[in-house]
């Protein structure tokens, strides 16, 4: 690690711990050329996420895919952003907990409309709508007949 304002590559750390999400570890270091203090944060290296989409195109996972999918479903809904991504970050969590690095664009949709159901039944028809690909408007039904 270079100090910030001697560029001297060797220093102490002073002090360590947590950072409040525990999702990474603070370090306060200490330059042993000019005594400047730094902080630097390690974090786990995450093998990155794929979708594989209906054609077998793999991409990565987009998380702000997901949230203007979700904020399109939610508009007008008073749904906080915050809510949004945590519904997000739940997702991203159980396919990290599951040691998944691919998963498929319809079980990534299905995962989302289990959370949406439980958050709103409006916001989760609208991305039902999209995601479903209604052909007809039975099938529409079929769904509302499904949430009640």
């Amino acid at each position: 690690m270079r100090c910030p304002k001697c560029g001297h590559c060797e220093s102490k750390v002073v002090d360590s711990r947590s950072t409040e999400d525990n999702e990474a570890i603070r370090r306060r270091r200490e330059c042993l050329q000019c005594g400047e203090r730094f902080t630097t944060y390690e974090r786990k290296e995450e093998s990155p996420l794929q979708v594989v989409k209906k054609d077998n195109i793999r991409e990565p996972f987009d998380r702000s895919k997901l949230m203007h999918g979700l904020v399109r479903a939610t508009v007008k809904r008073n749904i906080p952003l915050e809510t949004l991504d945590a519904l997000i970050n739940d997702i991203e969590s159980e396919l990290r907990n599951n040691f998944r690095n691919e998963v498929s664009s319809q079980e990534l949709g299905d995962m989302i409309l289990l959370r949406l159901r439980d958050l709103d039944l409006v916001a989760y028809v609208r991305f039902a709508s999209v995601y479903k690909d209604f052909k007809d408007i039975d099938s529409f039904n079929r769904e509302l007949r499904n949430l009640q």
